[in-house]
């Protein structure tokens, strides 16, 4: 039970509820001088240290250790000294070696609060600082210098500090972090430790410099990731640049108007300043504009090149574009919340926002579905056995019909009454040819009436609707507006 203590005389020990109390002294024998190495037996005095130990069977140990003060025989040297227990108690410290041995060993799996928890579990009541302290005196292992290693750049903070880490290449463990990633901090890590013969690296300049001067006989690779991070990179700033060919290809929608025209006028302001001799820098102050803008227009050497694909996502939508691009070339003026009651039968879960976001940017009306630049140059770089079947030749969407309106049904009951009200206005404004009455918005309090037209003024519009259709003087409207126009509900 208590083998840990076997350099001690054990002379009692009390069996407490709590705590487990063991008093203890050092043997009678004679200890070398810290100072000048002299064996001395000479007892000047005694001290008590009260140490813990490894708990016994959840409960506490503390250990009560008397101590001699030795006085040294050799003049001129110290003249007492406190003997010392090597392998059980070490100066300064209020746990035995074997107690310290399991502490850091939870304490480098676990850290501080977690540690701290376990401990206090185990018997061992620490504090989470304690833990952490204790954490921080455990030696870092002696790492062996591999045959290959790789070198990288990380953010600490991004666009303000960097770090630099070295792995090893081939067991893949981390070897050591970096300050910063400057080629001299390189450089002289790499001297100090020698036998490096291979160095796995990205196409950084500033890591090549500090190993062609540390390592002039190192073999410089660069790793696989950034060997094909290069070419995709390099592929999607192509298929961006050349937008304007493939969009027209795949009835991709570019970026027109205000947006497109400024863009124009840029390259060609910074075109024509280059074009005189006018440096970038000073481009940039005459315009107005960044130096890496200027940069970017300066490398473009047409102004398509400059115009770009719009970046949007994928939406709940997609399924339903072939719906709505059928109803919109049969009725251009269909109205968007018939659109959005269609699909909405069909199963679509969005709201009538997202429907209008995604018909005013045209995305209803293409003949395929929207695909952005990263897309388009991740189909081009994928081999064409791992395409999937829609990236050879997209088929349809697949769609249901659209219910037909059946005049004897009542609308959805969950619209509000101002919304019924709207849309009457609207079927008046269509059938009639007037202007309609202003509708306020109401609540939905059962005191307030659905505003409408009385039935007789219904059927006297829908009347007059129809017959202004048949002369060819008015578009055809859709059935739901009719249907407003000609059916008024007086229940709440």
């Amino acid at each position: 039970m208590f083998s840990g203590l076997s350099p001690l005389v054990i002379e009692d020990v009390t069996d407490g509820v709590e705590r487990i109390l063991v008093r203890a002294r050092t043997p009678a024998d004679s200890v070398p001088c810290p100072g000048c190495g002299a064996p001395s037996g000479r007892v000047h005095g005694y001290h008590l240290r009260t140490v813990a130990d490894v708990s016994v069977d959840g409960r506490r140990v503390v250990v009560r250790v008397r101590v001699r003060r030795l006085v040294c025989p050799t003049r001129g040297c110290r003249h007492t000294f406190r003997e010392q227990v090597p392998g059980v108690l070490e100066r300064y410290q209020r746990r035995t070696t074997r107690l310290t041995r399991h502490v850091k060993a939870v304490v480098k799996e676990l850290a501080g609060r977690a540690g701290a928890r376990l401990l206090a579990i185990l018997a061992m009541g620490l504090s989470r600082h304690m833990a952490l302290r204790t954490l921080l005196r455990i030696p870092l292992p002696a790492g062996r210098v591999p045959r290959v290693i790789g070198v990288d750049d990380f953010a600490l903070r991004r666009r303000h500090r960097y770090a630099t880490v070295v792995i090893d290449a081939e067991t893949h463990e981390r070897i050591d972090v970096l300050p910063d990633r400057t080629a001299d901090t390189l450089e002289t890590w790499l001297r100090e430790h020698p036998g490096v013969e291979v160095v796995c690296r990205d196409g950084s300049a500033t890591y090549a410099e500090a190993i062609r001067r540390a390592l002039p006989d190192a073999v410089q690779v660069g790793d696989r990731w950034h060997l094909w991070h290069n070419p995709c990179e390099a592929a999607l700033s192509e298929v961006k640049a050349h937008s304007n060919c493939w969009a027209t290809v795949l009835d991709a929608p570019l970026y027109d108007g205000p947006r497109a025209q400024t863009t124009l006028e840029r390259w060609h302001h910074v075109h024509d300043l280059l074009g005189q001799g006018v440096g970038l820098l000073e481009c940039a102050r005459r315009l107005q504009l960044t130096l890496n803008t200027v940069k970017r227009y300066a490398r473009a050497d047409q102004p398509e090149r400059m115009l770009r694909v719009p970046k949007y996502r994928a939406s709940l939508v997609d399924p339903y574009r072939e719906h709505l691009r059928e109803r919109r070339a049969e009725d251009p003026a269909v109205p968007v919340l018939h659109l959005f009651e269609e699909i909405k039968a069909l199963g679509f879960t969005g709201c009538l926002n997202l429907l209008h976001t995604y018909i005013n940017q045209g995305r209803a009306d293409a003949d395929r579905s929207h695909i952005s630049p990263r897309r388009f140059a991740r189909m081009l770089l994928t081999r064409p056995d791992n395409l999937k079947s829609e990236h050879h030749d997209p088929p349809a969407v697949p769609h249901r019909p659209r219910p037909e309106p059946d005049p004897t049904v009542r609308p959805p009951t969950h619209r509000r009454p101002w919304q019924l009200a709207a849309a009457r206005g609207c079927a008046r404004q269509v059938c009639h040819g007037s202007a309609p009455r202003p509708v306020r918005a109401r609540s939905a309090s059962p005191r307030h009436r659905p505003v409408g037209p009385t039935p007789e003024r219904a059927a006297r519009l829908g009347a007059l609707g129809r017959q202004r259709q048949q002369d060819d003087r008015q578009p055809v409207i859709s059935p739901w507006l009719k249907y407003f126009a000609t059916h008024t509900p007086h229940e709440t």
